[in-house]
């Protein structure tokens, strides 16, 4: 099987947070799991390094966008590869594979008429003698009455133009911008409606899609579709490939969503290899975004594959709710979150990994705790699994000389990790991640209550042979367990997979011939509690809320 995973291409205008990585973890989960499973994957993401955020910032700065996306792009890779995000291709939207890509696209669709000039109104700042990219107008949502930048309201989820809002404001200088006539190329999504509303309609019987995705994807095609202007007056982005529009660039939502598709064929370009297995209709793909990205994953990227006659349509939208810090909204203008360059000095990837995963907000908003994290991480990851590998390991080390022992693995143990492939491959597939991990965890609490019933250390005594089936059960139970945490906990997995010489990762149940185990340190180091109070105080310090 072909499966695309697609991950939400974070702005280069300022560090990640964990907000973002909540919302795409799940990617590099999944991608763990199919190449586990055997299956060809193909895992791409990259930075945002034409959006309107980053000249923004750039001009806060006074640097140059170049130098801003620069800056961040290095410290995103960094920060995915800490984590152990196994991308296939992580690129740039600046980069002059996408640009010719994406141009591409664009004649594809003026060729099949999927595209139109049109003499608009758009907003222009007399004092900044300039037209205003989307997001350098804010105001008013017209829709739910809060406050708004000029492309998408984060409250209600609609997407506007800039015209749209009330008490407009030039973000940049804070005068009141004007109008004025310019001419751009339009999208015909409008012409689409009823083929939107039919993929729609079988992605939910299908159950396929978050329930945020279908609801927000049903209520834009209740409202109906209207065309949306591809091309915007800016300085930084992809040059419109038409002559007579060279100083004008592609709007960002339209280039951006085509980031899966120029980095799969630079992914082929630079490997020899052919991305178009992926884009053909029998391809599973998974788009890992945010809620704030839903629009441009469930409508206005289908709409695209649509006009350029693609049959590989998203069939998977996996959408996470926000990530709230401390029952407070995440705000990185007040300051009031907790960056991910930060927390990777102090805290071990696994640990983050598991927070993440099981406190996602795959169906509402989630909280991230510095109280929770550190209690989830010492009774769970180090008190649990923790725990019964180094029991485990401890007792072989001392009374077997670090030889795994011989003997006969219990059968209902057998039968029960089986299941728990089984079970949280579904789970995985489905993009029921939380569960998965849980149900994962549950065998983890079986394990330690049949090695504290077995009593091995009355058993080497009393009886060897018992005891050697309880160890080698136990062992069993271990390298097992690595693989199915694998694709959420990679670093503890590959210590094991280390010590008992497991050459891959699979998914299925595996037993590992008669041999000496590589003692390692503990998998985990406990976090002593006092860090609690040391970060939120430090996080109400940096804090201007």
């Amino acid at each position: 099987m072909n499966v695309l995973i697609g991950g939400a291409w974070p702005y280069a205008n300022g560090s990640l947070h964990l907000g973002h990585i909540s919302s795409l973890l799940s990617g590099d989960i999944l991608a763990r799991y199919y190449r586990a499973k055997g299956d060809n994957v193909l895992y791409v993401s990259g930075s945002d390094c034409n959006g309107t955020p980053i000249t923004i910032r750039a001009k806060q700065e006074g640097v140059t966008s170049k130098e801003i996306a620069d800056k961040y792009h290095k410290e995103f890779k960094e920060c995915f590869e800490q984590l152990g995000f196994t991308y296939d291709y992580y690129t740039r939207t600046d980069a002059a594979h996408h640009h010719k890509a994406v141009q591409e696209i664009s004649f594809t669709l003026l060729d099949n008429d999927k595209l139109y000039q049109k003499e608009v109104e758009q907003a222009y700042c007399n004092s900044c003698a300039q037209f205003l990219p989307d997001r350098f107008v804010e105001g008013i949502c017209p829709n739910c009455g809060k406050g708004a930048r000029g492309d998408q309201c984060d409250h209600c989820s609609k997407v506007l133009e800039p015209l749209d809002l009330v008490d407009k404001k030039c973000k940049l200088c804070g005068s009141s911008p004007t109008t004025k006539s310019t001419e751009h190329f339009y999208f015909k999504l409008s012409s689409f409606q009823e083929q939107l509303e039919n993929y729609v309609e079988k992605a939910k019987e299908k159950g396929c899609w978050r329930d945020n995705a279908i609801k927000i994807a049903e209520r834009y095609l209740k409202e109906g579709l209207p065309d949306r202007a591809i091309s915007r007056d800016l300085p930084v982005g992809v040059t419109v490939p038409v002559e007579g529009y060279e100083r004008k660039k592609i709007y960002v939502w339209f280039e951006a969503v085509a980031g899966y598709y120029t980095a799969s064929k630079k992914w082929a370009d630079d490997n020899q290899k052919d991305a178009s297995p992926f884009w053909e209709g029998n391809t599973k793909s998974y788009y890992v975004h945010g809620k704030d990205n839903i629009p441009f994953h469930a409508i206005i990227w289908p709409g695209i594959l649509l006009g350029v006659n693609q049959l590989a349509l998203p069939t998977h939208i996996v959408s996470n709710e926000y990530v709230t810090v401390e029952k407070k909204k995440l705000s990185t203008s007040k300051n009031w979150a907790v960056w991910v360059p930060d927390m990777l000095k102090k805290y071990a990837p696994d640990s983050i990994r598991y927070f993440l995963t099981i406190n996602a907000p795959e169906h509402r908003d989630a909280d991230f705790s510095w109280r929770e994290f550190v209690y989830s991480h010492n009774s769970e990851l180090l008190g649990a699994y923790g725990n019964f590998v180094n029991r485990s390991l401890k007792f072989i080390e001392k009374f077997f000389d670090g030889e795994v022992p011989p003997g006969h693995v219990n059968q209902a143990i057998k039968q029960n990790i089986e299941n728990v492939y089984h079970q949280a491959a579904s789970l995985i597939e489905q993009t029921h991640f939380k569960e998965a991990l849980e149900l994962i965890f549950g065998s983890i609490r079986s394990a330690n209550k049949y090695f504290d019933q077995q009593q091995p250390w009355i058993q080497v005594k009393a009886s060897f042979n018992e005891c050697q089936d309880t160890l080698r059960s136990c062992v069993y139970m271990i390298v097992n367990l690595a693989q199915l945490l694998h694709p959420f906990l990679p670093f503890s997995s590959e210590k094991l997979q280390q010590a008992f010489g497991i050459t891959e990762m699979q998914w299925k149940p595996i037993d590992i011939p008669t041999s000496a185990v590589e003692i390692t340190a503990p998998l985990f180091e406990r976090i002593d509690v006092s860090v609690i109070d040391q970060e939120l105080e430090r996080l109400r310090k940096q804090s201007s809320l």
